[in-house]
Protein backbone atom coordinates (compact mmCIF):
# COMPACT_ATOMS: atom_id res chain seq x y z
CA UNK A 1 0.00 0.00 0.00
CA UNK A 2 0.90 3.26 -1.12
CA UNK A 3 1.82 5.80 1.55
CA UNK A 4 0.26 9.29 0.99
CA UNK A 5 -0.60 11.97 2.95
CA UNK A 6 -4.75 10.74 2.93
CA UNK A 7 -3.40 8.14 4.80
CA UNK A 8 -3.23 10.49 8.25
CA UNK A 9 -5.38 12.29 9.98
CA UNK A 10 -6.25 15.79 11.12
CA UNK A 11 -7.80 17.28 14.03
CA UNK A 12 -8.62 20.81 13.77
CA UNK A 13 -10.07 23.46 16.76
CA UNK A 14 -10.66 27.03 15.56
CA UNK A 15 -12.00 30.03 18.18
CA UNK A 16 -12.78 32.91 17.93
CA UNK A 17 -10.89 34.69 21.38
CA UNK A 18 -11.51 38.31 22.63
CA UNK A 19 -8.21 38.31 23.41
CA UNK A 20 -4.76 40.21 21.24
CA UNK A 21 -2.02 37.78 19.62
CA UNK A 22 0.33 38.78 21.68
CA UNK A 23 -1.63 37.35 25.12
CA UNK A 24 -2.66 34.52 23.33
CA UNK A 25 1.20 34.03 22.39
CA UNK A 26 1.95 34.29 25.73
CA UNK A 27 -0.02 31.23 26.75
CA UNK A 28 1.04 29.37 24.08
CA UNK A 29 4.77 29.67 25.10
CA UNK A 30 5.76 30.58 28.31
CA UNK A 31 6.12 27.28 30.33
CA UNK A 32 4.34 28.57 33.61
CA UNK A 33 1.12 29.53 31.39
CA UNK A 34 1.28 26.17 29.37
CA UNK A 35 0.94 24.50 32.39
CA UNK A 36 -2.47 26.09 33.46
CA UNK A 37 -3.88 24.76 30.34
CA UNK A 38 -2.11 21.66 29.37
CA UNK A 39 -0.09 19.95 31.27
CA UNK A 40 4.04 20.46 32.90
CA UNK A 41 6.55 21.53 30.92
CA UNK A 42 10.02 22.97 29.75
CA UNK A 43 9.14 24.88 26.63
CA UNK A 44 10.90 27.34 24.91
CA UNK A 45 10.00 28.75 21.92
CA UNK A 46 13.13 28.21 19.73
CA UNK A 47 13.08 26.34 16.79
CA UNK A 48 14.78 22.58 17.54
CA UNK A 49 14.76 22.69 21.29
CA UNK A 50 13.40 19.61 22.35
CA UNK A 51 10.95 19.51 25.65
CA UNK A 52 8.58 17.06 27.60
CA UNK A 53 4.87 18.07 28.71
CA UNK A 54 4.32 15.95 31.27
CA UNK A 55 0.75 14.67 32.92
CA UNK A 56 -1.08 12.51 35.28
CA UNK A 57 -1.70 9.60 32.30
CA UNK A 58 2.30 10.06 30.99
CA UNK A 59 4.32 12.26 28.94
CA UNK A 60 4.42 13.99 25.54
CA UNK A 61 7.67 14.40 24.12
CA UNK A 62 8.09 17.20 21.37
CA UNK A 63 10.86 19.62 19.29
CA UNK A 64 9.81 22.91 18.02
CA UNK A 65 9.77 23.04 14.48
CA UNK A 66 8.73 26.58 13.45
CA UNK A 67 8.59 30.21 15.60
CA UNK A 68 7.02 33.41 14.16
CA UNK A 69 6.31 34.92 17.40
CA UNK A 70 2.54 36.10 18.02
CA UNK A 71 1.57 34.59 14.14
CA UNK A 72 2.42 30.26 14.18
CA UNK A 73 3.97 27.64 16.14
CA UNK A 74 4.39 24.34 15.53
CA UNK A 75 6.17 21.33 16.84
CA UNK A 76 6.22 17.78 17.50
CA UNK A 77 4.14 15.50 19.52
CA UNK A 78 5.17 12.13 20.22
CA UNK A 79 3.39 10.03 22.67
CA UNK A 80 2.01 6.32 23.13
CA UNK A 81 3.68 5.27 19.49
CA UNK A 82 1.79 8.02 17.88
CA UNK A 83 4.11 10.80 16.05
CA UNK A 84 2.49 13.85 14.92
CA UNK A 85 2.48 17.33 14.60
CA UNK A 86 1.04 20.34 16.22
CA UNK A 87 0.59 23.48 14.48
CA UNK A 88 -1.03 27.01 15.64
CA UNK A 89 -2.14 29.87 13.64
CA UNK A 90 -3.25 33.20 15.19
CA UNK A 91 -4.69 35.69 13.01
CA UNK A 92 -6.03 39.48 14.74
CA UNK A 93 -9.26 39.99 14.50
CA UNK A 94 -11.26 43.62 15.06
CA UNK A 95 -12.16 41.77 18.43
CA UNK A 96 -9.63 39.41 18.89
CA UNK A 97 -8.12 36.50 17.82
CA UNK A 98 -8.63 33.91 15.90
CA UNK A 99 -6.97 30.87 16.78
CA UNK A 100 -6.53 27.71 14.96
CA UNK A 101 -5.19 24.47 16.04
CA UNK A 102 -3.79 21.20 13.77
CA UNK A 103 -2.47 18.35 15.02
CA UNK A 104 -1.99 16.16 11.79
CA UNK A 105 -0.28 12.75 11.63
CA UNK A 106 -2.95 10.76 12.89
CA UNK A 107 -2.88 7.19 11.23
CA UNK A 108 -6.43 6.07 9.97
CA UNK A 109 -5.96 2.43 11.35
CA UNK A 110 -5.28 3.84 14.85
CA UNK A 111 -8.79 5.77 15.27
CA UNK A 112 -7.99 5.37 19.19
CA UNK A 113 -5.49 8.52 18.71
CA UNK A 114 -7.78 10.75 16.72
CA UNK A 115 -10.33 10.25 18.89
CA UNK A 116 -9.05 10.50 22.06
CA UNK A 117 -6.82 13.76 20.49
CA UNK A 118 -10.73 15.27 19.69
CA UNK A 119 -11.96 14.96 23.23
CA UNK A 120 -8.67 16.19 24.63
CA UNK A 121 -7.85 19.30 22.64
CA UNK A 122 -11.94 20.52 23.21
CA UNK A 123 -10.89 20.14 26.87
CA UNK A 124 -7.24 21.93 26.41
CA UNK A 125 -9.35 25.03 24.40
CA UNK A 126 -11.52 25.63 27.37
CA UNK A 127 -8.93 25.46 29.74
CA UNK A 128 -6.73 27.58 27.78
CA UNK A 129 -9.80 30.66 27.49
CA UNK A 130 -10.27 30.24 31.33
CA UNK A 131 -6.07 30.80 31.46
CA UNK A 132 -6.70 33.83 28.76
CA UNK A 133 -9.52 35.29 30.74
CA UNK A 134 -7.56 35.29 34.41
CA UNK A 135 -3.56 36.90 33.25
CA UNK A 136 -3.02 40.31 32.56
Amino acid sequence: MDATSTDTLSVVVERETPFPPEKVWRALTQPPLIEQWLMKNDFQPVVGHGFTLRADWGAVDGRVLEVAPNKTLSYTWAAFGLHSVVSWTLSPTSTGTRLRMEQSGFPRDQPQYYQGAQGGWRHFFAALEQVLARIN
